[in-house]
């Protein structure tokens, strides 16, 4: 059996067949994970079962560190080469629209009466953060997760439109439909620079602004965030929380953060603009 470092070429063929399972996973599609690793093996000569497996496994460490959703089935495994990244990156850089059908159908949410669960943030959850963090941490930055996300507009709408439906939900529950009608999609109706998504209430009435952040990913996934969001949590600190939205394609989870935000997260500047003198 080979014990080598895996080529360019065993990492292609080997990723495509983790996301060939992982659309039938997001699906609820019955698959056979034994039978995928058996299709593998002619196809990787000198690779034993157990080593496609925990290739597997490696797989969904490089997506969970990437902000993206993975097999549950297969626990990540941090232990990986960074050609297998640069596989994962390659697979989807070919295939940018392949979560698209099932952040469609998440989206859908808005027509059900349920809101979302809104727990604690990881900040206040009382679990210390997992020992890979900082491995996760780093593969976000080299991937840019926050800022492909940002770049993401389906995901984007589609988790502001989820919301929309919560907080009208809430209110209603509340006994409040008329603050439930009153409810406006801010970033829908007048684009995007109020700082904040949703124009909201409390069921006692008063103003709640609703930034939406969605991820894919994980809770603590990087997320981004612009100056002018920032100025208006300083300014209207009393009435803006930003809502995170994760697991979207799966099974939509959230929590929520208030200002201060460098109180929950660490801020980092990673754009300039750049003037002539």
């Amino acid at each position: 059996m080979s014990s080598g470092p895996w080529t360019d070429e065993e990492n292609d063929l080997i990723v495509a067949d983790y996301f060939a399972m992982l659309v039938d996973d997001i699906a609820g599609r019955r698959y056979s994970k034994a039978a995928h690793r058996r299709a593998l093996l002619p196809l990787l000569p000198g690779r034993s079962e157990s080593s496609i497996e925990f290739k597997h496994q490696n797989i969904s460490a490089v997506l969970k560190g990437f902000s993206e959703t993975w097999i549950t089935g297969y626990r990540p495994a941090f232990s990986f080469q960074r050609a297998l990244e640069d596989a994962v990156q390659r697979w989807l850089a070919r295939n940018p629209d392949w979560l698209q059908p099932s952040v469609a159908s998440a989206a859908t949410g808005l027509r059900e009466d349920a809101p979302l669960w809104v727990g604690p943030p990881p900040t206040l959850s009382n679990q210390p953060p997992p020992d890979e963090l900082g491995v996760m941490l780093d593969l976000a930055r080299r991937f840019d997760a926050a800022k492909r996300e940002a770049a993401n507009r389906a995901l984007g709408r589609a988790g502001e439109e989820r919301v929309l439906a919560h907080e009208r939900t809430v209110l209603e529950n509340a006994g409040r439909p008329d603050l439930a009608r009153s409810v406006v999609w801010e970033s829908e109706e007048n684009g995007d620079g109020a700082g904040y998504d949703i124009e909201s209430f409390t069921p006692e009435g008063r103003p709640r602004l609703v930034e939406v952040k969605t991820t894919n990913g994980w809770q603590r996934s990087p997320f981004h965030i612009t100056r002018n969001e920032l100025a208006v949590a300083d300014e209207r600190g009393s009435e803006w929380c930003l809502f995170r939205v994760w697991d979207f394609a799966r099974e939509p989870k959230a929590f929520e953060l208030y200002p201060p935000l460098d109180a929950h997260v660490a801020l980092m500047a990673t754009d300039f603009q750049a003037s002539f003198l």
